[in-house]
């Protein structure tokens, strides 16, 4: 048995795993490579949908990926996904009413299935499509065929950011949630149930690790789940206040490889038996 046989480490992708170029360096990958020999299991937590996730890679992950926030996580080794936690046809009604009440907004539809639907595209909606490299239909209402879907996001501009959360918190969301930002194009809404810290304590649990040995690293405040469930999470230098509040150690930037501090981290805890 190796070092880190029994442990499971999720990352977050952009700006934690990757550095400030979108580049995930040598010597972090060198790190993950030793981790994975000594028999740790590594993966990616993002936001992104399997349609907008193209880095995966059997040299760097070796578990079930968490996509949409923790809505889904998907083996892409066996090519099958493993749990969902979606937005299911119940909730139809909500996502119609924010395509049809709020004045500009483009709402995009990510099916389990891996197709992709947007009502009301505008230009944001079409460069977000086309940067991912995500195949997408233009609809007039909501399909039933997006049902189980991993998420939604829609456009309303950084102008509207505030205004849109607003307007979300004034209608009856059901079984959904958003996520709230102080600015961004998009606006994210997954199923109420859904979070990183509940995605990854779930795949924990399936993949047989103990809570001892479950860790994980992100920047951003739609980590903190993930940073507050995980046995030590930590938090890259570059992370934001709100990230850096939830978790329990403070790693080097991303462009000084925070995944291989993490992981010289988790290799002194196993070592002293303790946080």
């Amino acid at each position: 048995m190796g070092k880190f046989s029994g442990c499971l480490l999720a990352s977050d992708y952009d700006a934690t795993l990757t550095n400030s170029h979108g580049v995930i360096p040598q010597k972090v990958r060198d790190a993950i490579k030793y981790f994975k020999e000594e028999g740790g299991l590594f993966t990616v937590c993002t936001g992104r949908t399997k349609q907008g996730f193209h880095d995966y890679s059997p040299e760097i992950i070796n578990a079930p990926v968490l996509l949409a926030n923790g809505s889904m996580a998907y083996d892409f080794q066996r090519e099958e996904i493993k749990f969902l936690c979606g937005v299911e046809k119940e909730d139809k009604e909500v996502i119609r009413k924010i395509a049809f009440e709020y004045e500009g907004a483009g709402v995009e539809m990510y099916s389990s299935t891996f197709k992709s639907f947007v009502i009301n595209p505008d230009e944001r909606n079409r460069k977000h499509f086309d940067i991912q490299y995500i195949p997408y239909e233009v609809v007039a209402d909501v399909p039933d065929e997006v049902f189980p879907a991993v998420k939604v996001m829609v456009s309303v501009g950084q102008e509207k950011c505030i205004d849109f959360q607003r307007f979300l918190d004034s209608i009856d969301m059901g079984n959904l949630k958003y996520i709230p930002q102080s600015v961004g194009n998009f606006i994210e809404i997954i199923s109420k149930n859904s979070d990183k810290g509940t995605g990854l304590m779930k795949l924990a649990e399936c993949l047989g690790i103990e809570k001892n040995r479950v860790f994980s690293i992100g920047d951003g405040a739609n980590d903190v789940d993930m940073l507050r469930a995980a046995y030590v999470g930590f938090v890259p230098e570059n992370g934001c206040e709100e990230a850096k509040s939830a978790g329990d150690m403070i790693v080097k930037s991303n462009d000084e490889f925070a995944v291989a501090d993490a992981i010289n981290r988790i290799a002194q805890i196993i070592d002293g038996g303790t946080k």
